[in-house]
């Protein structure tokens, strides 16, 4: 039970900046966001993601556009906008030294 509880807050830690990498290289629908990180192996529900998304929205660092669907209603596409890019890239320069801080514990 412990090992789990680490885990998933471990996975908690991570979730806005997978979701940032992954709105950085294209626009994505919210649904296709949950698909991805599955893939990956981090599971997410939309109540997570949701309020994640709002989040990001209101700090300015995404936005998003409507597009015409084949398969019912418009949808919401999102994407990082330019202050989103350059905090993805400050967290992804404190990803690589928190990488490297373990690594070098995991040495000693």
């Amino acid at each position: 039970m412990y090992v789990e509880n680490v885990k998933s807050q471990m996975r908690k830690g991570m979730l806005e900046y997978c979701v940032m990498l992954l709105l950085d290289k294209k626009p994505y629908y919210s649904s296709d966001i949950i698909d991805e990180l599955e893939r990956a192996n981090l599971i997410v529900v939309e109540g997570t993601l949701y309020p994640l998304l709002s989040r990001l929205k209101k700090e300015a660092l995404l936005d998003y556009e409507w597009q015409e669907s084949p398969s019912g209603p418009p949808r919401k596409y999102y994407r990082l906008t330019s202050e989103g890019k350059a905090v993805l890239k400050a967290l992804e320069e404190s990803w690589q030294q928190l990488v490297g801080t373990v690594e070098g514990i995991k040495r000693l």
